[in-house]
């Protein structure tokens, strides 16, 4: 063991600066080397979107002092390139710690001399981007690990605009986290002198209900979900997180009569007990669900993760009377086909309208956005990029957004918020779900038109987890070898292009062009290859994985899977090559 990761462990364990729960922690693991290294082999990253970790002591965990030090970076941050005065914005959802870690980083703010808003209970990332912007405050914090087990917390940090950080800001703020090398130098202050002194504001009501009102401009046609509203069951599940108050009252509103919450996951529970894994993505999540959709003969089943940025689906297929899973590709196809159709029908599709997506999402958006005449940009991996096109295009008066999704199960309709929200995509499926049932259609019978008239996309993911120090060399190693040696083929498709974003080139092997990606650089490789399939190559921002994603297009549904299994078979081959 390094000698510094043992210096840093006395430290922790000796030092006053430190409780008495952290002692005890440490003392109990002081024998295991292999944890002992884990904890304090390095600081617990502050990345371009934050903070994400295991919960414990040490250098290398989510805890009150990683938390504090991050809070102190942004501090400075703020009072250097911001205005303070303008305050920061801070909510949380229902993991372990996370209350705690939102009041600390209220409270370090407040130290600063910067105003904290803090949320007076739990509320999910998009009304936390959404109070941002309701607030004027410069910069915001939601304490979430999202979909991640348990054992995670996370420090999502967002800028003004309501979407989490970009270039410069990022750079800037992970520059000045780093720069906070004693702990014993974050500021803090007490809750009752920072509300004495005006520097802590609890936030609640008010803002839910202008966020609800948000959300109820993007409604298209009200007067069907009104005619529709006693035939459409609906079957949800928060997770046990941040979203059963905004779903359940926003359908409640709109006059959705037959809700159905799973009872067993209902209620906030940090130890997620009832899941193996809170992610909408993950079927066996879905098992409570689907028995009770069996049960009340629901149209559509729908979860989302424990802040409420993600959402997975299932819909009734009424000629098998089965339950079909849709990716989030599916659901925000189907959401955004609807947005485009209806909206260009009725004449209210803004002025020069734009769709964003990322360069790991479905092709079949690019279609979609082309048919109805939409500016369509790709961003690199990360809502946040979707968050900053938003920006752009209102600083530059030039495209109006419409709609934006990833394929990691989250999208966004309208300006209200910059970061995904499940909330309005389940408002608007639930309405997309009256509306088709009045025509005698299932969501699935009209994902299969959109298939239909523009081609059986289908994608997936191969995810490999490798853990710690040994890991991350492993995952380096093998992005190194495909950077250095891109294959011309896989499989039986061509690659057409090669773009290596870290380098910011597009190389085409045919003919030996090269140009720029025109994107900003990150660790991303990107295979195009003939017949609209594509592969790309990405190291997790969050978790100790790497992640290959792959699509295709297949002339039917069965086509499209046996194209998928084909082409997930040559990338493995890449791998273990």
């Amino acid at each position: 063991m390094e000698a510094r990761v043992m210096e840093l462990f006395e430290y922790w364990l000796n030092d006053p600066y430190f409780d008495e729960g952290t002692r005890a922690e440490l003392l109990a693991i002081r024998d295991d080397e292999k944890e002992v290294e884990d904890r304090f082999y390095k600081d617990l990253a502050f990345g371009t979107g934050g903070l994400r970790g295991v919960i414990g002591a040490g250098t290398n965990r989510m805890n009150l002092y990683t938390v504090r030090r991050a809070t102190q970076g942004l501090a400075n941050y703020i009072n250097r390139n911001g205005d303070p005065k303008k305050g920061v914005a801070i909510a949380y959802d229902s993991r372990q710690m996370s209350p705690e870690f939102a009041k600390e980083t209220a409270l370090c703010l407040a130290a600063n001399g910067i105003k904290a808003y803090l949320s007076d209970t739990l509320r999910p990332v998009p009304e936390e981007s959404f109070a941002i912007r309701y607030f004027g405050c410069q910069a915001g914090v939601e304490i979430t690990a999202s979909h991640n087990p348990p054992e995670y917390n996370g420090y999502k940090a967002y800028w003004e605009d309501g979407a989490q950080v970009t270039p410069p800001h990022d750079n800037g703020i992970i520059a000045e986290v780093n720069a906070v090398t004693d702990y014993s130098e974050v500021k803090t202050m007490s809750e009752e002198e920072a509300l004495t002194q005006g520097l802590l504001q609890y936030f609640g009501k008010e803002v839910d209900d202008a966020y609800m009102e948000a959300l109820k401009k993007q409604i298209i046609h009200p007067e069907i979900i009104r005619e529709m509203a006693d035939d459409i069951r609906i079957v949800y599940t928060p997770f046990h997180g941040a979203g059963l108050v905004p779903v359940e009252r926003v359908l409640t509103e709109l006059g959705f009569r037959h809700v159905y919450v799973v009872p067993e996951q209902r209620d906030p529970d940090p130890e997620f007990t009832t899941l193996a894994y809170p992610n909408p993505e993950d079927p066996e999540a879905f098992r409570l669900a689907l028995a009770l959709a069996e049960e009340k003969d629901a149209d559509i089943v729908l979860a989302t993760d424990p802040d409420a940025d993600r959402l997975g689906v299932y819909v009734k297929d009424a000629k098998t009377g089965k339950y079909v899973a849709f990716t989030g590709n599916m659901s925000g196809m189907l959401i955004a086909e609807y947005i485009l159709r209806e909206r260009s029908a009725n004449g209210t599709l803004p002025a020069n309208p734009a769709f964003v997506t990322t360069i790991v999402t479905t092709n079949l958006a690019r279609a979609i956005a082309e048919k109805y005449g939409l500016h369509y940009v790709e961003c690199l991996t990360g809502f946040k990029y979707i968050g900053e096109q938003i920006r752009l295009f209102e600083a530059e008066q030039s495209y109006h957004y419409v709609f934006g999704l990833e394929e990691s199960y989250g999208c966004l309709a309208g300006t209200h918020a910059r970061d995904k929200d499940a909330p309005v995509a389940v408002m608007l499926l639930c309405e997309a779900a009256a509306f088709y049932k009045r025509q005698g259609l299932t969501l699935w019978d009209q994902m299969l038109r959109i298939y239909e008239e523009y081609g059986y996309y289908k994608e997936t993911q191969i995810a490999i987890t490798m853990p710690g120090i040994e890991g991350a060399g492993k995952i380096a190693a093998l992005m190194d070898r495909l950077r250095k040696e891109p294959p011309a083929t896989l499989g039986r498709w061509n690659v057409l292009e090669f773009r290596d974003y870290e380098a910011g080139i597009i190389r085409r092997p045919g003919t030996g062009e090269t140009s720029p990606t025109g994107l900003p650089k990150s660790n991303v490789l990107y295979f195009a290859l003939d017949e609209d399939a594509w592969v790309c190559a990405r190291p997790s921002g969050t978790e100790p994985k790497i992640k290959f994603y792959i699509g295709v297009r297949g002339m039917s549904l069965a086509d499209g899977e046996a194209q998928n299994r084909e082409l997930s078979e040559a990338v493995k081959k890449l791998i273990g090559d």
